[in-house]
């Protein structure tokens, strides 16, 4: 390889590197998974990150196949099931899990599980009962 050629390649990867792009994306699902109950809207996550919010959205879809606002709900309906098999209400779920209104939390866990937050806890319990009983 001569001189320029090295130069050439050195600059081509220092520049145009995925690197940064797949740190900052990272970094933000792991800020996510670790604040997932508090308010993320997608100017504070791309402040948290300085970078554009059209950016960081654009990269994070590409890279997770999901807007970080679609991961943000899919993460609060899983962590949701786990408070509702612990016994929480759905009240207290709705809130712990970072939803402001019980009812765009019930529709949404309703669109993504099939069930309503309180049949779900309701199979969970009976589940529970018939397992113990073995």
């Amino acid at each position: 390889m001569t001189f320029y050629q090295e130069k050439l390649s050195f600059i081509k990867d220092d520049l145009y590197s995925n690197d940064k792009q797949i740190q900052t994306v990272i970094e933000t699902r792991r800020f996510i998974d670790n604040n997932f109950e508090k308010d993320l809207k997608l100017d504070f996550l791309s402040h948290v990150k300085f970078t554009s919010k059209y950016h960081l959205q654009r990269l994070f879809k590409r890279y997770y196949g999901l807007t970080p606002r679609q991961y943000l709900i899919d993460k609060r309906i899983e962590k949701s099931k786990e408070y509702l098999k612990k016994g929480m209400t759905v009240t207290e779920t709705c809130f712990a899990v970072g939803f402001e209104s019980l009812g765009s939390f019930s529709k949404l866990f309703k669109t993504k599980t099939g069930k309503s937050p309180s049949k779900f806890q309701k199979e969970q319990v009976s589940r529970s009962k018939l397992d113990g009983n073995f």
